[in-house]
């Protein structure tokens, strides 16, 4: 089975959404091999990964990085939607986190590169704002010497 990862900005502007989403269609469709896509489910690239995924036939893996996970969501809107992104996946690893810290944030984008065979990144190219950012899960990868293909749109700047 192929593995795809995600790590991506939670928060991508309108005008690189289009962008975004024909960059990762281009990695997910069209495969000719049974595919797995990994991803954290988060606001943003990791929600619109994961649900491109499925609608292209993956199997979805979620890593969920604590046991507190759910309260990072900001709105009943953005935890409904990955309660069902959470529910359509085919297998769960909660990663022994007790709280949503950037180290468990880290560590879950690290346990993505470590298992997939190419990773997506959703990344403006800027350094990580905090531990566990795209930024840093990129160079983590990268460091493995796994495949990373970048995906943003060339003169857009992240909120």
């Amino acid at each position: 089975m192929y593995r795809i990862g995600v790590t991506g900005h939670r928060s991508i502007p309108a005008e690189a959404e289009a962008h975004v989403l024909a960059g990762m269609r281009a990695a997910l469709c069209g495969l000719d091999r049974a595919t797995q896509a990994l991803s954290s489910l988060a606001v943003g690239a990791d929600q619109l990964f994961a649900d491109l995924a499925l609608t292209c036939g993956a199997e979805l893996t979620a890593v969920i990085p604590s046991g507190d996970y759910e309260a990072c969501f900001d709105n009943a809107a953005d935890l409904a939607r990955y309660r069902t992104l959470k529910a359509r996946a085919a297998r769960e690893v909660r990663l022994d986190f007790p709280h949503s810290t950037d180290e468990a944030y880290y560590a879950a984008g690290a346990y993505i590169a470590d298992h997939c065979d190419r990773l997506l990144a959703v990344w403006d190219g800027l350094p990580a704002r905090g531990l566990g950012g795209t930024g840093d899960i990129v160079t983590y990868a990268r460091t493995l010497g796994r495949p990373v293909t970048v995906i943003w749109r060339d003169g857009v700047l992240r909120g």
